[in-house]
């Protein structure tokens, strides 16, 4: 009878000990997660309200850095937690931690050739992150390797491993942070909106820049477009000729991420002033590629 009820006190002991401070660790492992998690989003609503009572148009570049900082900072917080825990684990179920070494090292060898690209993107984010090159809520063309076209979209999440970016048809696009090999940023602060206005050969030039100039300053003047205009668009001139027409390029400074909003605007207020002054605008008016600083 003794011996029968040994294992079963053995076991009863290793509940009550080991056992109990395996669960204990889980417990804590996935408090601390969910603390973790709760204060990174706290601090995202936190940075979100300071942004909106400072600044409603537009993020300013220090409130996107911190957005991708808080990403990246809770993303680690949680590795660490899961690594410690796991070893704390396998120390209460008698694994030797340092006699798994040597073989883990040499795993770890045979995992980092197999896992190279991970490492490669995680390298990769640390420098997106550090070097300030977009974070949330930018606006941002992403040339990727192997990808057939640049992706644009805005930024909704940065990692030390992954971009999420969501595309202007709704598609959210994650791509390894490693695979990105050019960054352009549309939203760092300011853009420009260009637009080339095709003319016949046949209409005087001095008559469209004038009445591309006033077209201008009547945008500036517009509420809806004032607050999202750095300075009223400038006629630049003669941008190139063709047998039948020529092209008048027209600049607008903007701030960063509506160069689209205020491109779109400018073709419909030009369109209109053209033909209230007679002038035939070609079905081909365009808005040449915008840029940004």
């Amino acid at each position: 009878m003794i011996t029968a009820a040994a294992p079963l006190t053995d076991i009863s002991e290793w509940a009550r000990g080991r056992g109990l401070e395996i669960v204990m660790i889980v417990i804590a492992a996935v408090l601390l997660t969910r603390f973790a998690t709760w204060v990174g989003d706290r601090v995202e609503r936190r940075i979100d309200q300071q942004s909106s009572q400072s600044d409603g148009v537009v993020r300013s570049e220090a409130t996107k850095h911190r957005h991708a900082v808080v990403q990246v900072l809770t993303w680690v917080s949680l590795a660490l937690v899961y690594c410690v825990a796991v070893v704390l684990v396998l120390q209460r179920l008698g694994v030797p931690v340092t006699g798994i070494v040597a073989p883990a090292t040499v795993v770890g060898v045979a995992l980092g050739f197999g896992a190279q690209r991970v490492v490669q993107d995680v390298l990769a984010g640390f420098f997106l992150v550090t070097e300030r090159q977009y974070g949330f809520g930018d606006l941002v063309r992403l040339v990727v390797l192997g990808a057939p076209s640049a992706i644009t979209g805005t930024v909704e999440e940065v990692t030390l491993r992954i971009t999420s970016v969501r595309t202007s048809n709704g598609e959210v696009v994650i791509t390894p942070n490693g695979q990105i090999v050019q960054v352009v940023n549309l939203s760092r602060d300011w853009a420009r909106a260009v637009v080339d206005v095709p003319i016949p050969t046949s209409v005087d030039v001095t008559t469209v820049s004038d009445v591309l100039t006033r077209v201008g300053a009547e945008a500036y003047a517009d509420d809806a477009l004032h607050d999202l205009l750095l300075d009223a668009p400038t006629v630049m001139g003669v941008e190139s000729i063709d047998l039948d027409q020529f092209k008048i390029r027209v600049v607008a400074r903007t701030l960063p991420g509506k160069q689209f909003e205020v491109g779109r605007a400018l073709r419909a207020k030009i369109t209109v002033a053209l033909l209230r002054a007679g002038i035939h605008v070609p079905a081909d008016l365009d808005t040449a590629p915008p840029t940004s600083s």
